[in-house]
């Protein structure tokens, strides 16, 4: 919905409602995805840290001592990037910036140029992805090798396999992935999308510990040790990292 603060304030109320250490948001959840042109969108984008979407959220986070992740337009200079944001109980802001565009995002957005960092949330390691980038096994992986426990993966998931591949991601790299995906349809003008929901959180190795529904909107509390994702161990003599052929590949 093309609406900053209706949509900011069902953040923060989101954020104000429950007892987490993180909460999870989907993709572009400040202004809705579809924008037919750049130009419809320059007026929802939004700098990171200084625009009103971060100075917002980021008081909630500090007075509810929690940390959340959300999907934003960036406005950077001339650019805009389809991205995500980290903001800390301590205040702290940073930002990751989609590098696999999806479709006519192309048309829109410039590709990310930051290298899969990883974050640091009351001393566990996080990492972000944004939607199509989950088709790409290097970026998770990339997250992986930095010492990522958790994928934080805002998205607006049209296509029906992200269940699979991000299931795929726990395996190959041990890794937590709360996948946080929007349910509903968008229309505008002639264009209609149509979000496939199911919202799920994965622990190493591929366990689902929670799967919502297709049209609802749900926000859980999953407890999970994310000591369990420091284990790559995938028999007792193979290591998922250490046993890479990195001299054939």
């Amino acid at each position: 919905m093309r609406n900053r603060a209706l949509n900011v304030g069902r953040m923060k109320s989101a954020v104000e409602r429950v007892e987490a250490d993180l909460v999870v948001m989907p993709e572009m959840c400040t202004a809705g995805y579809l924008f037919p042109t750049r130009e419809e969108l320059l007026e929802y984008a939004e700098p990171v840290p200084d625009g009103p979407t971060c100075r917002e959220l980021t008081e909630v986070c500090q007075r509810r001592n929690t940390a959340v992740v959300f999907g934003m337009a960036e406005k950077a200079g001339d650019r805009l990037y389809n991205s995500a944001v980290l903001i800390t109980p301590e205040g702290r802001v940073s930002v990751y910036r989609k590098a696999h565009l999806f479709w006519d995002e192309k048309d829109i957005f410039a590709p990310g140029d930051l290298a899969f960092p990883v974050f640091e949330v009351d001393s566990v390691k996080v990492g972000m992805l944004v939607c199509f980038d989950h088709f790409f096994p290097e970026a998770a992986r990339a997250l992986a090798l930095k010492g990522a426990q958790l994928i934080c993966h805002p998205s607006n998931l049209v296509l029906d396999v992200a269940h699979v591949t991000t299931t795929c991601r726990c395996i190959e790299n041990r890794v937590f992935w709360i996948l946080a995906n929007r349910t509903g349809v968008e229309q505008v003008g002639g264009k209609e999308l149509r979000f496939i929901g199911r919202s799920q959180i994965t622990a190493p190795g591929g366990r689902l510990l929670y799967r919502a529904g297709t049209d609802t909107e749900e926000l859980p509390v999953i407890e999970i040790d994310p000591g369990e994702a420091l284990d790559k161990q995938a028999t007792p003599r193979n290591h998922l990292l250490k046993d890479r052929r990195t001299d054939l590949y």
